[in-house]
């Protein structure tokens, strides 16, 4: 069984395209820390039962540092004398025939399929590689590259690699600002981003299409239904969904996170769709539309329908380079809560509620974030750097404004009960202003009705 090979060695191999954008973010990361050895772990499978692993996910901060995905892997920064850093990763190589590791194991190829050699990630990452077998050796004998001293200053980004976190001595809180910085460096998409969250939301886009023409084909009677068809389409334009989907009807749609997924689709109902297809490289959309489920919109669901694109139109008049970033959510929120007033939920006048929040009871959440390679992308970046801060060229981020009244709030009549709306889009910020990259999907309650009515011939 060890002999009889042939030589698999692939020669054609060329650096990939993100390579040069991925070499830039490592320069602009070795900046902010001239003198220590940087790791950062891809992490590594997670049982999920037995031996049985949920499907692996690199860690972001790896991926947006090398345009890898592989597992078990890491990058690794090595200080030089001038300041600047050597960049290599560390790699799980190809398992060879002379031994069992190809025959048995966890990662065995023979089980798992074909990774790449060592020599082969390096043409395609642009970085050397090295044997991860020997990783938690070198660093910790200080050796991680040649002529590398016994003390160098080490950082780690914590929680990705248990085995690379006990084989390094580091401070905590100087990793905590390792982590930081990754996500720092993320707030700001460079044009190879951008392009591909371009095709993840025109992919979310053609999902959003399949799943209403189902719904109003009537083939769809189950939210599992509409779950199922947007994540065919995930998975054949990109690598799957970028979170799990939200497909809430009826009274479902006032969870702001339902992802059970397993009610009726019901005529009368509105349905609360919220998805993103996640692309090869891992960057993902993030769409919510709120859609009547027979097709058209009853004189309530509309009136609140409006309300919350009024909203959403204040909260993206206010994207733009130079505003505040919190500019968006506090427009939308003074009209949904300006809506309340009017509409006697709760006291006002409506500067007076928006200041004590008032309208939080029926709004839930902040109106956006940032995306990119996470949904909730930069999530550990600084708040100075990010909710406190002001919106750049290049920055991507939703405007998704709802309200959501609850089946079982008394302080609103019964028919106003078990409604839920959220309209949701993603923005990158512009020179002049903004672009709206899912404007292809109908917003407005007028446009989603006639396309609904298109779909369905």
């Amino acid at each position: 069984m060890r002999t009889g090979w042939a030589d698999t060695e692939r020669h054609d191999l060329v650096p990939d395209e993100q390579a040069p954008h991925a070499a830039a973010r490592r320069a602009r990361l070795s900046a902010r820390f001239p003198g220590e050895r940087l790791v950062i772990p891809s992490g590594n499978l997670k049982t999920r039962s037995n031996d049985d692993d949920y499907p692996f996910r690199p860690y972001s901060g790896y991926v947006h540092m090398t345009g890898d995905q592989a597992r078990d892997g890491a990058l690794v920064l090595e200080p030089r004398a001038d300041g600047g850093h050597d960049a290599y990763c560390f790699q799980l190589p190809r398992d060879s025939r002379d031994d069992d590791g190809f025959w048995t194991g966890a990662t065995a190829e023979l089980w798992t399929g074909r990774r790449r050699t060592l020599a082969e990630s390096a043409r395609v990452l642009g970085l050397p590689c090295r044997d991860v077998r020997t990783a938690a050796e070198a660093l910790a004998a200080g050796a991680a590259a040649p002529g590398a001293g016994s003390q160098v200053p080490t950082r780690i980004v914590r929680g990705i690699d248990p085995a690379l976190e006990r084989a390094v001595v580091t401070d905590e809180e100087r990793d905590a600002e390792l982590a930081e910085a990754l996500s720092d460096l993320r707030l700001v998409k460079d044009a190879w981003e951008l392009g591909e969250l371009r095709k993840a939301v025109d992919s979310t886009v053609r999902g959003f299409t399949d799943a209403i023409g189902d719904l109003s084909g009537a083939v769809a009677t189950s939210e599992r239904w509409i779950e199922g068809t947007f994540f065919r389409r995930a998975r054949l334009e990109g690598n799957a969904v970028g979170y799990g989907s939200i497909c809430a009807a009826g009274d479902h749609a006032t969870i702001m996170h339902w992802t059970d997924n397993d009610g009726p689709v019901r005529p009368g109902d509105l349905l609360l769709f919220d998805a993103g297809v996640e692309t090869r490289t891992l960057y993902t959309a993030d769409v919510t539309r709120t859609l009547p489920v027979s097709g058209t919109f009853t004189p309530l669901q509309r009136k609140v329908y409006d309300a919350v694109y009024e909203a959403q139109e204040a909260g993206m008049a206010a994207v733009k380079p130079g505003a505040h970033y919190r500019d968006f959510h506090e427009a939308a929120q003074r009209h949904l809560a300006a809506r309340l007033v009017e509409w006697g939920f709760i006291e006002g006048p409506a500067e007076r509620a928006y200041a004590l929040g008032l309208q939080r009871r029926f709004t839930m959440a902040g109106t956006g974030h940032m995306l990119g390679l996470d949904v909730h992308d930069c999530a550990r970046a600084r708040n100075e750097a990010y909710v406190d801060g002001v919106l750049e060229p290049g920055m991507v981020l939703t405007v998704e404004p709802g309200l959501y009244f609850q089946p079982d709030d008394l302080t609103v009549p019964e028919e106003w009960r078990g409604i839920g709306v959220r309209i949701e889009d993603d923005l990158v910020v512009t020179e002049s202003g903004h672009e709206n990259l899912s404007a292809g999907l109908p917003r407005s309650a007028d446009e989603v009705e006639a396309w609904m009515a298109r779909v369905a011939g």
